[in-house]
């Protein structure tokens, strides 16, 4: 779930409001992201994914997380790891260089590799 906004980094440029599938994030007159419907975030990444400064922390828990801190989140380098350990830079479009997700469809069919090959699937 979304935790913050670090107005300090964010340059306002909409991106994440742009690329939220639920309206979480949206814009305010001056063009600076606001978390709008916090409850409705689906842990989906896109916005962190997407943000050329690293201005947001999104958690993996699915509810909001009153011991979350942005300092020591900063401090420890957190803020964009999930970026950073899919590959993507800023700048930049994402790569797979570290992304072991497709490792994900070998796993989930090769037990059953050699049923599907059998049955003709």
């Amino acid at each position: 779930m979304i935790e913050f906004i670090l107005s300090e980094r964010c340059i306002a440029c909409g991106t994440c409001a742009k690329v939220c599938p639920d309206d979480v994030l949206r814009t305010d007159a001056a063009g600076e992201p606001v978390i709008t419907h916090k409850e409705d975030c689906q842990t989906c990444y896109l916005c962190e994914l997407f943000c050329p400064v690293d201005a947001l922390y999104v958690s993996p828990r699915t509810a909001p997380d009153p011991t979350v801190d942005a300092a020591a989140l900063i401090a420890a380098g957190l803020i964009g790891s999930y970026r950073r350990e899919l590959g993507w830079a800023r700048g930049r479009p994402g790569g797979t260089e570290t992304d072991l997700s497709y490792r994900m469809h070998e796993a989930f069919t090769e037990p059953f590799g050699e049923i599907w090959k059998r049955s003709g699937i």
